[in-house]
């Protein structure tokens, strides 16, 4: 290689000299010379972004969570801390990080999409960071950072749009929701290039430890193995495999997560009780009949349907109405019609619901502000009236709602009512620290969901011992849901560590 020494400051002193011109000023250039010198990053190791953010006071854990991220993992990692520690703040101060550094100039962040604008505020406000929501009309060439909702991303023409940006940065909120890998939000993700990748998610593991497996497969195609190799080395199935010790470590080289022990930080406590309800003999008597369904007609004869109306039975008449209603409109015989029928008018008649009595006590002893979490918006709504007829005052709260709806009903149970009535979509990305009391009115299959409620209040900020109760009909699907919790949250730990209690390992009664 051949290097020319530049005279091109000769030709510009000759030219000053015999033209008499201006001299640049010295002052200038020496200030100039000390901005570059400022900037210049000489060593690799340590963060440099906390001292350009003044309007953040980033946490020890989650300055040590980016700077293992950035110097151990190559800006590919799961960032799997409990809920409520800050993983928008992580993600925000490793971003920031290789902004300053120079390694990243193009970001795209995907989130749900109720969390758009939390997130692109958060991002300017705190990080200083250029971060625009995407709108239909927003053309990706012109902006740097970008905010998105998977939803809109993997549809096209946004998807193909997306696939021709040069984007060094990928990061991924609520990534457990990429689980299953046959998924259209899991073949966009696979095909985004990612140079540099974080996945955000308190919950790695849900059901089966192959959604941990498909999660890192996305971040470091063949960390753990082909799919094949995986399961033969550990021997592996939904909920069982070998070699615990060894498959923690590979696990660990890609996700960082931090317990709330683990933060120095002086947390309140969860209490947590399992509560058993009985059916009266009233509503036993319509829970069997249901049961006798798949006995009598084709048309539910289906697990899925099954399963689906012994839940609802278990929350409401109502949710079991509408289900049954819908499925009455298939059935040819009429033995099956008869049969459907008389479940309808032994439905009708009921006069109480056992649950929502409990639920009731519960919050009259609480004496305090109450969020209750049922699955279906036919219960919410008949839970509100119950409770209005009980003289309490209660706001409902779903993922139907627009983000002003959203924040208003927040309002409302912050300042005035004493429950909030949520549903599991309604239950996402909202913080609500200045509540302690958790009903989970109905149960699902899947433990991180109870994670995710609970986190909702247990999380920074939190200054009071957070109650949870988990109400469970006694000789019913509930039974059922009860034991899979509890083998799901043995495979989470086995898989990825600890977990706080959702679930307490005895009944209780109120």
């Amino acid at each position: 290689m051949i290097i020319d020494r530049s005279s091109q400051w000769k030709e510009g002193l000759i030219e000053r000299l015999e033209n008499r011109e201006s001299w640049d000023n010295w002052m200038l250039y020496q200030m100039n010379y000390e901005v570059v010198k400022t900037n210049l990053i000489s060593d690799f190791s340590g963060l440099q972004s906390p001292k350009y953010l003044p309007n953040l006071t980033p946490l020890e854990h989650q300055l040590d969570v980016a700077e293992t991220v950035i110097e151990r993992m190559n800006g590919k990692a799961i960032l799997a801390d409990e809920v409520g520690l800050g993983k928008t703040i992580e993600a925000g101060l490793i971003l920031k990080e290789y902004l300053i550094r120079g390694l990243v100039k193009k970001a795209l962040i995907l989130a749900p999409a109720s969390l758009i604008n939390q997130w692109a505020e958060e991002l300017n406000q705190k990080f200083y960071i250029p971060a625009i929501p995407y709108r239909k009309n927003t053309s990706l060439d012109h902006y740097n950072v970008v905010v998105m909702s998977m939803d809109t991303a993997k549809k096209s023409p946004h998807k193909e749009h997306i696939y021709t940006q040069d984007y060094d940065m990928i990061i991924i909120d609520e990534a457990h929701k990429l689980k299953n890998h046959k998924t259209k939000n899991y073949e966009f993700v696979q095909g985004l290039k990612k140079k540099f990748c974080l996945l955000l998610t308190a919950t790695p593991i849900q059901n089966n430890v192959f959604e941990l497996f498909h999660l890192i497969s996305l971040l470091k195609p063949g960390h753990l193995g082909n799919y094949e190799t995986f399961q033969s080395s550990f021997s592996a199935s939904k909920h069982n495999w070998e070699h615990d010790e060894y498959l923690k470590e590979l696990v660990n080289q890609v996700m960082v997560r931090n317990r709330r022990q683990d933060t120095g930080i002086d947390w309140t406590t969860r209490k947590v009780q399992t509560i058993p309800v009985q059916f009266t003999q009233a509503e036993q008597d319509v829970y069997d009949l249901i049961l006798e369904l798949k006995h009598i007609s084709p048309v539910f004869s289906g697990a899925f349907s099954m399963i689906t109306l012994q839940k609802e039975m278990c929350s409401s008449k109502e949710a079991t109405y509408l289900t049954l209603n819908k499925m009455r409109q298939k059935c040819t015989e009429p033995k099956e019609i008869a049969h459907v029928e008389e479940i309808i008018q032994r439905l009708m008649v009921l006069e109480i619901n056992t649950k929502a009595e409990k639920a009731y006590e519960i919050i009259q002893q609480a004496n305090d502000k109450v969020i209750l979490f049922t699955e279906y918006r036919a219960s919410q709504v008949y839970l509100q009236w119950f409770l209005h007829q009980k003289g309490i005052t209660s706001v409902l709260f779903n993922g139907q709602f627009k983000k002003s709806k959203r924040d208003w009903m927040k309002q409302l149970f912050k300042n005035h009512a004493q429950v909030l009535i949520a549903t599991e979509s309604g239950g996402e990305g909202i913080n609500l620290q200045f509540c302690h009391h958790v009903i989970n009115y109905d149960l699902p299959w899947n433990p991180m969901k109870l994670e995710q409620r609970i986190g909702r209040v247990h999380r920074l900020g939190q200054e009071h011992d957070v109650h949870i109760y988990n109400l469970a009909i006694e000789n019913t699907i509930e039974d059922d849901i009860l034991k899979l919790l509890h083998t799901k949250i043995d495979v989470f730990e086995k898989a990825v560590g600890n977990l706080d209690d959702i679930l307490s390992s005895f009944k209780q009664t109120i």
